[in-house]
């Protein structure tokens, strides 16, 4: 399936959470080719969530205080919307209880726990001598 750009977006910046990376590694972790792992760093550079820092070798690519943030956000995003359709997933599934059709009781009327009727005279408790 063909991921759109947010979450090509997404992928690069959770891939770059806790470490400096580079281009080509990003594009392995990603799976994605080099040229769009630039131009999506390109992109992010210029919205200043992701910054360059040039090493000996290679140009590494790390998160910005912004990058972590955005990327924060849209990690409780997602996590809120799955909520978000589970509870609705469950509450589409809860069973329900038949109402029973002899009822003897009104609506408004509360179940009596006592099932027997009370009597006139007091109760003899038969007690051992």
């Amino acid at each position: 399936m063909h991921k759109s750009k947010l979450e090509l977006y997404e992928e690069v910046l959770s891939v770059l959470v806790d470490q400096s990376l580079s281009v080509d590694n990003i594009a392995f972790l990603c799976n994605i080719d080099c040229r769009t792992a630039a131009e999506l760093l390109d992109f992010l550079e210029k919205n200043r969530l992701v910054e360059n820092n040039h090493s000996y070798i290679k140009i590494l690519y790390s998160l910005t205080e912004r990058g972590e943030a955005v990327y924060k956000t849209l990690t409780k995003t997602k996590r809120l919307n799955k909520l978000k359709e589970s509870i609705k997933t469950k509450k589409e599934t809860k069973p329900t209880l038949p109402l029973s059709q002899n009822r003897t009781k009104e609506p408004d009327q509360k179940p009596s726990l006592n099932h027997h009727k009370k009597s006139e005279e007091p109760i003899q408790c038969e007690t051992q001598h």
